[in-house]
Formats: C-alpha cells, sequence, structure tokens
C-alpha cells in the first residue's frame, strides 16, 4: 500500500504569463492579474502550464519540487531558488507543509 496526495485540494487559476514562464516553476504576481517567474523569495504558485500567452498557476494542493539547499519535513518556510527550485528561506519566504523530502532525487513534496 502506498500513499498519494496528488489532485488534493488543487486550485489553479490562469494569469497573463510574463515572457519566459514556464510550466513546473515558481511564479509570483508581478502586475495586475500577471505573473512571471521568481528565483528568490516568496512565490505564489507553480506554473503548471503556459499557452498562448497565457499561465496556469497552482495556487493550493500538494506539489513536487526541485530543492537546494536542506529541507526537512514539517512546516518550513520556503521561497524560490535559482533553477526553477525552492529553498528554505527564513527571512524572505512562506511557510508551506513540507510531508516528502527525496534527497536522491532531489525534491520535495509540499502543501501550498
Amino acid at each position: 500500500m502506498s500513499v498519494g496526495f496528488n489532485g488534493f485540494g488543487e486550485n489553479v487559476a490562469t494569469f497573463e504569463a510574463a515572457s519566459g514562464v514556464a510550466a513546473g516553476k515558481p511564479v509570483a504576481v508581478s502586475a495586475n492579474n500577471k505573473v512571471q517567474n521568481v528565483t528568490s523569495g516568496a512565490f505564489c504558485g507553480i506554473c503548471v502550464n503556459v499557452r498562448e500567452g497565457y499561465a496556469g498557476v497552482q495556487l493550493r494542493g500538494f506539489v513536487t519540487m526541485p530543492y537546494s539547499g536542506s529541507v526537512s519535513v514539517g512546516y518550513q518556510k520556503l521561497a524560490a531558488a535559482a533553477g526553477g527550485k525552492v529553498t528554505v528561506d527564513t527571512t524572505n519566504g512562506r511557510e508551506y507543509l513540507v510531508i516528502e523530502v527525496n534527497s536522491t532525487a532531489g525534491t520535495i513534496g509540499f502543501m501550498l
């Protein structure tokens, strides 16, 4: 038996996409109704798709992301990091529940 969190409480909203926004990357609101990629600081969600100038952004639910630095399970203040990753940042991060850390794959699973 295994556990799974995909789909739990998922919430995706459509925003205008700034140039370079890509699926699988943390994004932040950059202007009215528009998101951009971020490589540091707080993020509002994870881009799940881009089509014709619009981005689907997951704002709630379980996500798996690559990480840098040291992360452990439990509530952690996460922020965007270079290379489309997330990292612990106690100054600029937002608190998320980290459910799993896969150091072999270099990924963490957490609730937005």
